[in-house]
This record gives structure tokens, sequence and C-alpha cells, in this order.
């Protein structure tokens, strides 16, 4: 039986912008010198908008928030077997402000900015393996 294209334009739209997040953090932590404050926020971004594709997808109302450990534990309870992974991620919610303003820290360092990216793709990839084909996006 086909799914509601609806839902699944919705959720694939979360997900693109994962992806594009992703893609940005991966295009600032090329150039010269690295953009490692941009890299971080992208990061959390993309966290963040794979797991509400998730909660989309399986129609959780959730606020509007950018706090990971709530989106977390909501996703966990969908599928427990994220709980792990999501935990740890709740470690980038304050990249969503930190660095962003003045006053606060300038960059982290490079190794910092590639942890955070790693950890949001595996989030993006452990969230869209647990997804029909049809709400990946194209491209």
């Amino acid at each position: 039986m086909p799914h509601d294209p609806e839902l699944v334009a919705e959720t694939r739209g979360w997900l693109a912008r994962a992806r594009t997040d992703l893609a940005s953090g991966h295009a600032d932590l090329a150039v010269q010198p690295p953009l490692t404050g941009d890299v971080v926020f992208h990061a959390q971004q993309a966290a963040e908008k794979a797991m509400k594709g998730f909660l989309t997808w399986h129609s959780r109302v959730f606020r509007k928030t950018h706090n990971l450990t709530e989106l977390g534990e909501l996703c966990a309870r969908l599928d427990p077997t994220l709980e792990p992974l999501l935990r740890r991620a709740s470690g980038l919610t304050d990249y969503a402000w930190k660095f962003r303003y003045p006053g606060e820290p300038d960059e982290p360092p490079r190794e910092e900015a590639e942890w955070a990216l790693a950890l949001a793709r595996e989030v993006y990839e452990q969230i869209l393996a647990r997804l029909p084909r049809e709400v990946a996006p194209s491209g």
C-alpha cells in the first residue's frame, strides 16, 4: 500500500535539509582556514532535522526546539535501538547557539568540528536506514 504523499514529502523535506546541512558542514571544513564554528552549527542542524524527519514520518508531534536531548528521547521511544546514538548526539545541542554570537567562545578546534560532523552524519544515516526508501532525498 502506498504511503501518504504529503507525509512522504514532508519527511523528505526534513531529510533533504539535514543532508544540505551535512554538505555545508563539509564545505566549511574544506576551506582555509576552516570555518569550524559553522561546521558545528551545521552538524547540530543536520542531526536536529534528521530527528524531526523521523518524528514526522511516525506522525509524532514535536515542539519547535533545537534541544537534541528532547528530540532524541522522542525518537528513542519509537525505536529504542537509536537511544545510545541519540544520547551521544545530544552533545551537539549547544552548537545551535555556541560560537554563533559576539561574546561567545571564538571557534572550536578542527578535531571538535570533525567529531561533530561525523556524529551528525551517523545520526542522519541511521535514521535514514530506518525509513522507507521513498522518503530519501533524491540526488
